[in-house]
């Protein structure tokens, strides 16, 4: 636990980013206006079903698509889950073959692993020591037979972009969908188009948990892989949760609005600490793509340093960060990206940037990891260089 003395500083935006006062604000009212079913024709019905339009307006404008492409799910993975799934089950005629990179987010990967369970082909795809896929590897990994390809638009751990537009033209040539993965990028970066299904998740940018997004472009083929329900186009079971999804359209316009403006001065604090950490620390690789990548988000690993002991250091100074590769009871391995890359598995600290991130708490960080990673250094028996 964190020293209660020690100013805290929240740099774990990347697994969620904290509520945006405007997400507040519009849940707070949505909460006495939007409590009814929006599927009934009741006044209080029609006040809630006239928030869950404005709602899905709002997301569209903000991703760029018609308002009936969207769909609310429970949560990014389910939004991912359905998509994956879904598209997979309406092209059984075209084949069984998924396409995905090895760098996808787990929920991709076990919608993967469930495809294959059921008999269905899978093909993964190497990235680079960035974590980047090469587009011409992920092209010649289309084939007849092939019946979606998944790539993610950014990387969850090393913020390494994707070349989904590259991506995109080779799928439209050979006439396979493509998924993508958002949840870093929306409302931080826009996606290239060209994609079919896009999947994201609102806590990312600073809407209420719960609320995942899932876009389905007009002229692609998807079938529910779960049974039939009526709600949000058929799309997606159960009743929506009105007031916090009217909370997440509008935590998305606000953020998309703020990172336009901001985005330049976080890529500068990451700039910092991708050249500082290096610097003061020996024994220590930064990873992901230096200039392709999200503006907000920085990994490095430290060699000689369990990344789990790192992670509870910093916390007691403070920092609130987080690591791809702690291996824990549950999982007993190190991250599948960072293992794909080809990098140091250990000793891994993520850091990312929310909104609002100030200089102060950079130079902070900055002054504390030397002196923490010597001292669990000497801990484990290992000499300064």
């Amino acid at each position: 636990m964190a020293d209660r003395s020690t100013p805290g500083a929240y740099f774990d935006a990347a697994s969620t980013e904290p509520l945006h006062p405007a997400g507040r604000t519009a849940l707070v009212g949505a909460l006495d206006a939007g409590w009814a079913d929006p599927a009934r024709l009741y006044g209080s019905a029609r006040g809630a079903r006239v928030l869950l339009d404005e709602a899905r307006a709002r997301v569209a404008e903000v991703l760029r698509v018609r308002s009936d492409e969207v769909s609310f799910t429970t949560s990014g993975t389910q939004a991912v889950h359905l998509g994956v799934l879904g598209a997979l089950r309406a092209r059984r005629r075209v084949g069984d073959h998924l396409v995905v990179s090895a760098v996808e987010h787990s929920s991709v990967l076990h919608a993967a692993e469930a495809h294959e369970r059921d008999g269905g082909t899978v093909t993964t795809v190497p990235v680079d020591r960035h974590g980047r896929v090469d587009p011409a590897e992920f092209a010649a990994a289309l084939r007849p037979g092939t019946a979606l390809a998944c790539l993610q638009s950014a990387n969850h751990e090393v913020g390494t972009l994707q070349p989904v537009a590259e991506a995109a033209e080779a799928c439209r040539a050979a006439r396979v969908p493509l998924l993508v993965d958002a949840a870093q990028s929306a409302g931080r970066a826009d996606v290239p188009g060209g994609w079919s299904v896009l999947t994201a998740s609102a806590h990312k940018w600073g809407g209420p948990p719960g609320v995942g997004v899932l876009v389905i472009r007009k002229g692609t083929r998807w079938r529910s892989p779960l049974p039939d329900d009526e709600r949000e186009g058929r799309r997606v079971p159960g009743f929506e949760n009105v007031p916090a999804i009217f909370a997440a359209a509008a935590a998305l316009a606000a953020y998309r609005d703020e990172m336009a403006a901001d985005a330049p001065r976080l890529s500068a604090l990451v700039d910092r600490i991708r050249a500082e950490v290096p610097r003061r620390v020996p024994d220590v690789e930064v990873v992901g793509d230096p200039v392709r990548r999200l503006p907000h988000l920085v990994t490095f690993s430290c060699l000689y340093v369990e990344g789990e002991a790192l992670l509870t250091e910093l916390d007691r100074s403070g920092f609130a960060v987080s690591s791809g590769s702690s291996c824990t009871a549950d999982t007993l391995r190190p991250s599948h990206v960072l293992e794909a890359m080809g990098v140091i598995t250990h000793g891994n600290v993520r850091v990312s940037l929310p909104r609002g991130a100030n200089s102060t708490d950079v130079d902070r960080f900055l002054a504390v990891l030397p002196g923490t990673v010597a001292r669990l250094r000497r801990t484990a028996g290992v000499s300064a260089p």
